[in-house]
């Protein structure tokens, strides 16, 4: 931990600022979110599709609005942007805990979500400027604050919601403002200075630069391959904890055992996120980091298939680790394949992106991803169904252990192509001479 700290205290200052911003903006967010529905369902007593809808608007504000949230982050300037963000979030949250009618809530629901697609493409692409040549270490230092604010938040938003759900509203509004001072006082202002057209000096129009990104064919090819990431890393949340609780139960071992898996993927990436990446970085290029990441995530579905051909024991102790060891062992190899690739992901946009609009390229990126987790959780949902009704336990490991290897492979052959490497920067015209 000591060399984290030194880490990070070798960058500037803004950098430094922007590390503890996310763990800030994290550690709130994470408080709220996860007892949201309880306090929707429970204390108001709406019906369940309002839930969904009122949880449903939030992701839909924030990935819908991702591409423009970047984009505003190239023409306006960075700070902005994430200023605005957190005070939509104070706004957001402080509203979630003090209403209780239908059309407030939603309003409140897509604030929220609106600010996450305002703040998360501007303080990567800030991050990114200012961390230089060091970006790849930089985002590894980003990922450990950002695992520890999701760690720390729910322990802290249980004991709030203990009192009651509204202080914790109010305590994670009050996180917010407390850090949008903060940022106005102390991170220095700072904007992108590639909005202009190449050659001519005038400025760009907004829909020539979303053009010209859509047009940079390795992004987007990238950007596709990716989506499984996202989805074999959101079943810490979604499949391994069905798991638990399908063969656990959802006593107070199931409870438990749920909460061993967050802590297991957490903890890893605090306490070994800058080694693996040093490690890495010393050993091989960004794309086969990347490819070696995703074939590790593949790979952590096979304690869970394995599983699904042993016999399953009545009770006891038998029982308790069949249902946790696989979940556990996976999520700890999640953790580690997201190690190694998350900061060549974002170095990798960048890259590719020939440091110009970055923002714009982090939001469309966002964006893109976004719609593949929803369509791969619903698929994976439906694989779990599937899987429950037929007695084909194994069927939803195999899908996503397949998803893995297929990303792994259609990263392996965007690295072996030559398509992961910065764009040739394009000639500029001599001027005539007399």
């Amino acid at each position: 931990m000591k060399g984290t700290i030194a880490q990070v205290r070798s960058y500037d200052r803004s950098v430094q600022l922007l590390m503890v911003n996310q763990f800030t903006i994290n550690l709130g967010f994470y408080m709220l979110m996860p007892y949201l529905a309880a306090h929707l369902s429970g204390t108001l007593g709406l019906a369940g599709w309002i839930v969904g809808l009122i949880l449903g608007v939030r992701n839909f504000s924030q990935q819908g609005m991702f591409l423009v949230g970047g984009t505003l982050a190239d023409r306006l300037g960075y700070k902005p942007m994430i200023i605005a963000g957190l005070v939509l979030r104070i706004v957001g949250f402080a509203t979630l805990g003090l209403v209780d009618s239908v059309p407030a809530l939603l309003t409140a629901s897509a604030a929220t979500g609106l600010a996450g697609a305002l703040f998360n493409p501007a303080v990567r692409a800030y991050l990114a400027a200012d961390a230089g040549e060091r970006r790849v270490e930089a985002f590894a230092l980003f990922n450990v604050f950002y695992q520890a604010g999701i760690l720390l938040g729910p322990l802290v938003g249980m004991v709030l919601t203990g009192v009651d759900f509204r202080v914790t509203c109010l305590v994670a509004a009050g996180i917010f403002a407390l850090l949008s001072i903060v940022q106005i006082r102390a991170l220095p202002a700072r904007r992108a200075n590639d909005t202009q057209a190449k050659g001519t000096g005038q400025r760009e129009s907004v829909l020539s630069q979303w053009r010209g990104i859509v047009a940079n064919r390795p992004f987007l090819l990238f950007s596709v391959a990716m989506i499984g990431f996202y989805v074999m890393q959101f079943q810490v949340y979604l499949a391994l904890p069905l798991e638990v609780r399908r063969l656990g139960g959802d006593g107070e071992f199931g409870t438990a055992a749920v909460a061993v898996l967050f802590a297991v993927s957490g903890l890893s990436t605090i306490l070994f996120q800058t080694k693996v990446t040093a490690w890495c970085k010393a050993r091989m290029e960004p794309g086969r980091a990347l490819t070696w990441g995703l074939l590790t995530m593949g790979v952590a579905f096979v304690p869970l298939l394995i599983a699904t051909a042993l016999p399953v024991p009545d009770g006891g102790v038998g029982l308790w680790l069949l249902a946790a060891a696989p979940p556990t062992l996976a999520a700890l190899l999640l953790a580690v394949g997201t190690m190694i690739a998350y900061p060549f992901e974002m170095d990798t946009i960048v890259r590719l992106s020939g440091d110009r609009l970055v923002a714009t390229h982090y939001g469309l990126y966002n964006t893109i991803c976004g719609i593949g987790i929803t369509l791969g959780n619903l698929l994976t949902g439906a694989a779990l169904d599937a899987a429950r009704a037929a007695g084909m336990s194994a069927l939803p490991w195999i899908a996503l252990f397949a998803l893995g290897l297929a990303c792994a492979a259609a990263l392996y052959g965007l690295h072996r192509t030559g398509q992961l490497k910065p764009p040739a920067p394009q000639a500029q015209p001599e001027p005539a001479t007399a």
